[in-house]
């Protein structure tokens, strides 16, 4: 393996192109279709980034590949090899503890020039590297379920031998199913505990609120429907207006109403730190479960 070299990351700032035309002009295999494979499909083909002929699914489920195809007029197979070949982009869409076996089976189909997407939660892109015993581009990627509805969170790091081109192709394909962020490899634990673990966090927030209503006398699809668009409404007015959070929330809280009296009861529950020490369990539990699977 040639040793480690100079390599210029693109900044999240130039990263952004969500809502730009991007064509790739490249061939891509999605190895995996399951939910994330597929919804990273539908991402790809609604944004127009690559056209139906160029794309190839492959999996174990010859009843699901067949109706991928039909519904979204792509190449699929059975055949990971087959797939490997097809494309200058290959999409690693499957679990830990399967990728092993993955790239074991199409190494010897692999070329050099093709980049490799991996979003296998905790397997590294030094352990990739080694398996495929050549010095591929290598892109490891932590989407989160809401891509599934082209609102994800994905945080991406890239290996040693992947260029700028390279990484702004990697960056257009999440971005087609939401927000992306570039990190270090080392911080996607931290990513996991985050916004990968985090939709978790948000459900019990909102089932929370939908039996406090209930509690209160609202019909539960009332609550539901409340407590829904409200946290959604919350996300989107922090996401658009670029406000601090906290100064979002002393807009709400006016002396002495029933919005700072709610706050002071949560915070004599220890709702921020129950919060953040979720976050830290959840990244302490992938660094633990990224040191098994690499071993």
């Amino acid at each position: 393996m040639d040793q480690k070299k100079e390599q210029t990351f693109v900044t999240n700032e130039e990263a952004s192109t969500r809502g730009e035309k991007v064509s790739l002009n490249r061939s891509i295999a999605i190895i995996g279709a399951g939910n994330m494979g597929t919804s990273l499909l539908r991402g790809i083909l609604n944004a127009k980034l690559a056209p139906h002929d160029k794309i190839i699914a492959s999996g174990t489920h010859l009843a699901k590949l067949e109706k991928l195809g039909s519904r979204w007029k792509i190449n699929h197979t059975l055949d990971n090899v087959q797939a490997a070949r097809f494309a200058d982009i290959i999409m690693l869409c499957v679990k830990p503890y399967t990728i092993g076996k993955v790239l074991d089976e199409i190494q010897s189909a692999l070329r050099e020039d093709q980049m490799l997407i991996s979003i296998a939660a905790g397997v590294t892109i030094d352990s990739i590297l080694q398996r495929t015993g050549k010095n591929n581009p290598i892109v490891r990627a932590m989407p989160n379920i809401a891509s599934t509805v082209d609102e994800g969170a994905t945080a991406v790091s890239f290996g040693r031998y992947v260029t700028e081109e390279q990484q702004r192709i990697a960056i257009s394909i999440f971005e087609a199913v939401g927000e992306v962020v570039v990190v270090e490899e080392s911080q996607l634990d931290a990513v996991t505990g985050l916004s990968g673990s985090g939709p978790a966090y948000i459900y019990m927030v909102i089932e929370a609120l939908i039996d406090g209503g209930v509690k209160m006398g609202l019909p539960r699809d009332v609550a539901t429907k409340l407590a829904v668009q409200t946290v959604l409404g919350s996300a989107k007015l922090v996401k658009e207006s670029n406000l601090h959070p906290a100064i979002l929330r002393d807009q709400v809280t006016t002396p002495g109403g029933t919005a700072i009296n709610a706050v002071h009861e949560l915070e004599s529950h220890g709702l921020r730190s129950m919060l953040i020490n979720a976050v830290a369990t959840a990244t302490k539990r992938s660094k633990e479960l990224s040191e098994m699977i690499n071993k």
